[in-house]
């Protein structure tokens, strides 16, 4: 048992000295760019897509939801 305690207290402490030193991580390199706000924050990406996706995505569920609610009443 008091093995097992030892173990485990020298685990917790080889994790704790791992996790402290991330905190010391370095800052993220500066992205670079026009500081001054030249580009959009996207990349000047379009969102044309991505919206039709979300807007398909909407009415498969809200699809799904009223046939869920019709079979309920029905039932």
């Amino acid at each position: 048992m008091k093995k097992i305690v030892i173990k485990t207290a020298v685990v917790l402490i080889v994790l704790a000295l791992v996790v402290s030193a991330q905190v010391f991580a370095d800052a993220p390199p500066d992205p670079g760019g026009d500081p001054t706000g030249g580009n959009p924050v996207g990349g000047g990406s379009p969102i044309g897509g991505g919206l039709i996706f979300m807007l398909t995505l909407g009415i498969a569920y809200g699809t799904k939801k009223i046939m869920t609610l019709r079979k309920k009443i029905l039932n």
